[in-house]
């Protein structure tokens, strides 16, 4: 396992991450990790529908 002071912080990372936070309300964000380092950053929104604007698929 890596030390604390082995890899340096990313700000860039950071800045990332707490955007894309800010950019959802209902969803998940995942980090994906590759030998110790953050290669790509998931983002998985769900849109809540309430009843006024529920769709009704029984056509469908």
């Amino acid at each position: 396992m890596a030390s604390p002071t082995q890899y340096q912080w990313n700000r860039e990372l950071e800045r990332l991450v707490r955007e894309t936070l800010a950019s959802i309300r209902f969803g998940t964000v995942t980090l994906v990790v590759q030998d110790g380092r953050v290669i790509q950053v998931d983002k998985s929104e769900k849109i809540r529908l309430n009843k006024a604007l529920h769709i009704d698929g029984s056509g469908i």
